[in-house]
């Protein structure tokens, strides 16, 4: 019997019971420590980093959780995972991996760097938190950056080790207001965007950082081996309690409308940063770096952009046409209950095509329909939502009620 691969997805349910584990877990990989709060919403996981992450869960359809996340507060449990870098040499070989100048990090501050090959190809990317001098955590991406990491320290006063570190993250207008409630005495001041602090969560001291992969106001909670992590867990839970805040699954749509790219669909190692929109993030001005060589050499042109398609959702991986020639593919994609369209990011073949470009492109209902290229992200062009300078709570559009997705085409 001949199976289309699209039907088929692997998937690890878990067994029935608020505390009881499905066996998966203790075989073949470890769960984030808050997955009780899961349990009750039967998910269905993925694997991210070796670590299960929720896909599905059913408390709610993916545009109530979208709505949740931009009008309240959502709490989800991360599969990114944290590399440890430390010793007298560690801003050194981080400066020879990533494209930006690690030394402008001061402690107590987060940073966005990604790593390339010698060709200039994009490894990974994550946020790097310098918590001293000589210490750093890198919340990566998918991917292996670790192993690099130790080929090219050799030599260097440096270890690099696994600190068995989970994250999780709360996330939208409500969350400030959240963790307040959750610190066990002085909120951390300042808090601004990109920054890291120690705080203290039902007796548990912990770092919190201003971030997330969302784009709206929020911040990230990292869980350390010695930590009380069900403690930390439940004092979160119900710090959100009167803002509605629940567990949610992974979400694509804020992610793609916000342009935060996703490794190893949105860009991989065919894939420059410039050719990713990500030209800003390269100091070729710092000393050397890997890649660097092939990075001053390149087509500095962007080729990913977001796209709009009225009246239904893109098919992941697919290709795009434009008069009936291939222009490019479909990297992510998801239907956007705020803009009542299918968004999506997409990589053009052409460099010298970009927004307003107007493109063929299969949809979910396998209909072709017309869609338009944009630039990312959507909206909040500066980033003000995130560093709290705009308080954007949006109205939910007629049709797209919570609960009643209103997806034509889709």
């Amino acid at each position: 019997m001949s199976i289309p691969r699209d039907d088929v997805r692997f998937v690890v349910l878990p067994m029935a019971g608020r505390n009881a584990h499905a066996s998966e877990f203790g075989r073949t990989m470890a769960p984030h420590p808050l997955v009780y709060q899961e349990i009750p919403y039967d998910p269905q996981y993925t694997i991210y980093n070796r670590r299960l992450t929720a896909l599905v869960m059913s408390n709610g359809s993916a545009d109530d959780a979208y709505w949740k996340l931009r009008r309240q507060a959502i709490l989800r449990h991360t599969g990114e995972l944290p590399v440890e870098v430390r010793g007298p040499d560690a801003e050194r070989l981080l400066n020879l991996v990533f494209t930006r100048d690690v030394a402008k990090v001061r402690v107590g501050r987060c940073s966005y760097q990604f790593a390339c090959y010698d060709d200039g190809g994009m490894i990974l990317d994550g946020v790097l938190v310098r918590l001293a001098d000589d210490r750093y955590w890198y919340g990566q991406a998918d991917g292996d950056l670790s192993d690099w990491l130790k080929a090219h320290g050799r030599g260097m006063d440096v270890d690099i080790l696994d600190p068995d570190v989970w994250i999780s993250q709360v996330q939208g207008p409500d969350s400030l207001k959240i963790l307040a409630a959750a610190v066990d005495g002085a909120y951390p001041d300042p808090f601004r965007y990109f920054d890291a602090a120690r705080v203290t969560i039902a007796g548990q001291e912990v770092v919190v950082t201003r971030s997330g992969f969302t784009n709206e106001l929020g911040w990230e909670v990292y869980l350390e081996p010695d930590t009380d992590a069900r403690a930390v867990g439940e004092r979160i839970l119900e710090a959100g309690r009167p803002c509605g805040m629940r567990p949610v699954a992974v979400g694509g749509a804020r992610r793609i409308e916000a342009g935060l790219l996703n490794a190893g669909s949105d860009f991989d190692e065919t894939v420059t940063p410039f050719a990713a929109g990500l030209g800003a993030m390269v100091d070729l001005d710092k000393p050397d770096f890997i890649g660097k060589a092939a990075l001053q050499n390149c087509d500095r042109r962007n080729r990913t952009w977001g796209m709009r398609v009225p009246g239904g959702v893109a098919r992941l991986g697919d290709s795009l046409s434009r008069d009936g020639v291939l222009a490019g593919r479909v990297c992510s994609t998801a239907w956007s209950p705020f803009q009542q369209c299918g968004v999506a990011i997409v990589r053009l073949d052409d460099p010298d095509l970009g927004p307003g470009t107007v493109l063929d492109v299969a949809c979910q209902d396998d209909k072709v329909r017309p869609a338009e290229t944009c630039a990312l992200p959507m909206y909040d062009p500066k980033g003000e939502i995130p560093r709290g300078r705009l308080v954007d709570i949006p109205d939910v559009p007629r049709g797209g009620e919570i609960g009643q997705p209103g997806r034509p085409g889709a």
